[in-house]
């Protein structure tokens, strides 16, 4: 059973502005409807007593605490710097 014809697919393609010969038409018809054809199947599944859930694994945020720490000196964040200009990074300018 075909859930989208070859004629939807280059309709689409065209709206896509993509340029499909017809081989691949026909190659991503079959595609799209062996994946349409797939998800019918999964909506057949009895799925009472599942709860949904939005991931499949449970996730939590992993916040670490904040710690006050000393700020890095100044002579070692411009330490790699290829350009340095008194405490500031010197960059090119790159707006006119």
């Amino acid at each position: 059973m075909e859930k989208i014809s070859k004629d939807e697919v280059a309709y689409v393609a065209n709206l896509a502005r993509l340029s499909l010969d017809g081989e691949a038409v026909v190659r991503f018809t079959t595609q799209l409807n062996d994946i349409l054809l797939y998800m019918d199947k999964l909506g057949q599944v009895d799925t009472t007593g599942v709860e949904p859930v939005s991931h499949a694994i449970a996730r939590k945020n992993a916040f670490r605490p904040d710690t006050i720490a000393a700020s890095l000196p100044i002579e070692a964040s411009l330490a790699n710097a290829p350009d340095a200009r008194g405490s500031c990074f010197q960059v090119p300018k790159v707006i006119e």
